[in-house]
């Protein structure tokens, strides 16, 4: 089942919009001033999901991202 960031947090109370808004962002490696900084792995999860400018959340994926 897919969510948008904003209904998630209706399913799964534990996750409020803001903090995955960051998980979202850190998912992709980003340069900083020490060098580049890996991503956290939940694109490659398959937890994140973008239709255009619309960013899905796969549950069941997110799930097991976090228990990892």
């Amino acid at each position: 089942t897919l969510y948008t960031v904003e209904q998630f947090p209706t399913v799964e109370a534990g996750f409020t919009a803001a903090a995955l808004r960051n998980l979202i962002f850190k998912a992709q490696p980003r340069q900083a001033t020490v060098g580049v900084i890996p991503g956290n792995g939940l694109i490659e999860s398959g937890a994140i999901v973008r239709v255009g400018r619309k960013v899905l959340i796969n549950r069941a994926k997110f799930l097991a991202w976090v228990q990892q």
